[in-house]
C-alpha cells in the first residue's frame, strides 16, 4: 500500500479525478444559473393604449388574453417543418450513398490486398517451411 501511494501515476489519477469533479461542478452551476435566468420574465403581448391617439403609428390588433405568446425563433408551421425535413432527408440519402461507396471501396481494397499479397505469401511460406 505504501508503494502505491509513492507512485506518481496514483497521484496523477487522483489529480485528474479532482479536476473532472471541479469541472462538473462548474458546468452544473452554469446550467443551473442559466436555466433560472431564461424563465425569469414571462413574454407579454404589447397592448395598444385605450385612449385615441393622434400618432401616425398603426393600431396593433388585439390579442385574446388566453393566446400563448410564441418564443422567438421557433416556427410552429407544419408546412415549414415538412419542407425542411424533406430537404434533410434528401441530403441524408446522398450522404448514405457516399458512405456506401467508401465502405465498399475499402472492403474491395482489403479483399484485393488479401488475395494478391497476403495469401500468396502464406502459400509460399507453407511450401517452403513444410
Amino acid at each position: 500500500m505504501r508503494n502505491l501511494i509513492r507512485q506518481p501515476l496514483t497521484w496523477m489519477v487522483i489529480a485528474e479525478c479532482v479536476v473532472v469533479a471541479v469541472l462538473l461542478m462548474l458546468v452544473w452551476n452554469l446550467v443551473a444559473t442559466s436555466a433560472s435566468h431564461v424563465g425569469g420574465a414571462p413574454i407579454q403581448a404589447v397592448v395598444p393604449p385605450a385612449q385615441d391617439s393622434i400618432s401616425p403609428l398603426p393600431d396593433l390588433p388585439e390579442t385574446p388574453p388566453s393566446a400563448r405568446a410564441q418564443l422567438p425563433g421557433l416556427n410552429f408551421n407544419p408546412a415549414f417543418w415538412r419542407q425542411r425535413l424533406g430537404q434533410l432527408n434528401r441530403e441524408q440519402g446522398g450522404l448514405e450513398q457516399i458512405e456506401w461507396r467508401i465502405v465498399h471501396g475499402a472492403m474491395d481494397a482489403a479483399q484485393h490486398y488479401l488475395e494478391t499479397v497476403v495469401l500468396p505469401a502464406v502459400v509460399r511460406a507453407e511450401r517452403g517451411g513444410g
